[in-house]
């Protein structure tokens, strides 16, 4: 995927900062960026991160656990405990 450092940050999909930040990860390892650059990718790659926690968390938030009674039959769900 083409980097696309003007894409808003809090508007792109997990899969799509995902992607973005592994580019940028691979860009930096490679050590041939220049290092004014490199600050300002690794400042975007740090954007990315937190966008993927928080989409993280939110999916987090929806996910609910099911619950079943004694022959296993599901009777409902619970908020799941991610701990």
């Amino acid at each position: 995927m083409a980097e696309n450092t003007h894409a808003d940050v809090k508007k792109l999909t997990f899969e799509t900062a995902i992607e973005e930040l592994e580019s940028i990860v691979k860009r930096l390892e490679d050590g041939k960026v220049p290092l004014e650059e490199s600050v300002a990718i690794y400042e975007r790659g740090e954007a990315l991160k937190r966008r993927c926690d928080e989409l993280l968390r939110q999916a987090e938030a929806r996910v609910d656990k099911i619950t079943t009674d004694s022959t296993g039959k599901a009777i409902g769900t619970e908020p799941l405990d991610v701990q």
